[in-house]
């Protein structure tokens, strides 16, 4: 990838002549686009959405904030390549091929959230951005595999809608859910004296479930038993 993007900002040279070069603070490594990424997701996940403005991003990097936009357009396109970096798939472990349809889609979406989990800002940020070419490339594969399992095309969409919105949906509430043991313990009994208006949630325990990685699990296991080919 070119070192100046193009719409960046900065002074553009003349025909025939070398861009003029931005000098970097002595003692850090060169300025790239790989090193601003990388270090826009270190400050998303060390601040939040919030947190990431280009002042910081550049002090973080030992930059002036102008010789950012030599390999950025702008803090949004900070945002969208640090999403998608973020959310690169590189497929199962050599020891671990996945032996059917379905051990390959578990395995696309249980990296896919342990990911969103290991950066919980890019849960937030997903649905509001522009699709880049990892996430992009997920979804290809997730179409693919389950086609060639026999999922209809005109079932395919919905597929993958209620694939998408299982991860998302079990990404945010996990990592917004903070409650304690103590907390948990505290409502679960709340609602025990509420037991005749709540009997079913108060009998299954749910405020005391913790299990996310089950649930996760047997809550996929549903829907993949859904889109299963009938024989």
């Amino acid at each position: 990838m070119a070192a100046k993007r193009s719409g960046a900002q900065g002074k553009r040279s003349q025909p025939g002549e070398l861009p003029e070069a931005v000098p970097e603070p002595r003692g850090e490594p060169p300025l790239s686009l790989e090193r601003i990424v990388a270090t826009a997701v270190e400050l998303l996940d060390a601040q939040g959405v919030d947190g990431l403005t280009m002042r910081r991003l550049a002090d973080r990097l030992g930059s002036g904030v102008m010789s950012l936009y030599w390999h950025v357009d702008s803090k949004e396109d900070v945002f969208d390549l640090a999403l998608d970096s973020v959310l690169e798939y590189g497929g199962p472990p050599q020891a671990c091929e996945p032996q059917d349809w379905r051990e390959e889609v578990v395995g696309v979406l249980e990296d896919w959230r342990a990911s969103m989990l290991r950066h919980p800002w890019s849960a937030s940020l997903l649905p509001r951005r522009a699709l880049g070419p990892n996430i992009l490339g997920r979804l290809e594969l997730l179409s693919k595999t389950l086609s060639g399992a026999g999922v209809a095309d005109a079932d395919l969409n919905v597929a993958i809608w209620s694939l998408w919105n299982h991860v998302m949906g079990s990404t945010v509430t996990r990592a917004s859910f903070e409650l304690s043991d103590d907390d948990r313990a505290a409502a679960q009994q709340r609602l025990a004296r509420r037991s005749e208006r709540y009997p079913t949630i108060e009998r299954s325990r749910l405020l005391l479930d913790s299990d996310w990685d089950g649930t996760f699990r047997k809550g996929l296991d549903f829907l993949l038993d859904g889109l299963a080919p009938r024989g």
